[in-house]
């Protein structure tokens, strides 16, 4: 396994936390600070092995040092986690419907108690 498959392996589960996470900051371990306390252990120790392994997969020597097997088991925890999760891109839209939903039924009954009780 090559440098470049070892980053790209890292760079997805990065893209997966930013999308179903809402993570912030750039590469791996930067993510797993922002919010990597909302993973399980497991998998939280899984993606910082990945991001380890990621960064001595920059250096030539520290590269024959990767343990490529429990690389790829702890790519494919990650990956098997972060795709089962629903992406929060409309999280936000929700809250609004909700909240604009809220507000109408406060001034539907509003206009209905002012209409019963001869106003309008």
């Amino acid at each position: 396994m090559s440098a470049i498959s070892i980053q790209q392996m890292s760079d997805r589960i990065a893209a997966l936390m930013e999308d179903r996470l809402g993570a912030r900051g750039t590469g791996l371990a930067a993510k797993l600070a922002s919010r990597g306390s909302r993973l399980p252990r497991k998998v939280r120790k899984a993606a910082q092995d990945l991001a380890r392994e990621a960064e001595k997969a920059q250096n030539p020597k520290l590269l024959l040092q990767v343990d490529h097997d429990a690389l790829a088991q702890n790519y494919d925890l990650c990956l098997h986690h972060l795709t089962r999760l629903k992406p929060r891109s409309g999280w936000l839209a929700g809250m609004w419907a909700s909240i604009v939903l809220s507000l109408l039924a406060v001034v539907l009954v509003v206009l209905a108690l002012l209409r019963w009780r001869g106003f309008l």
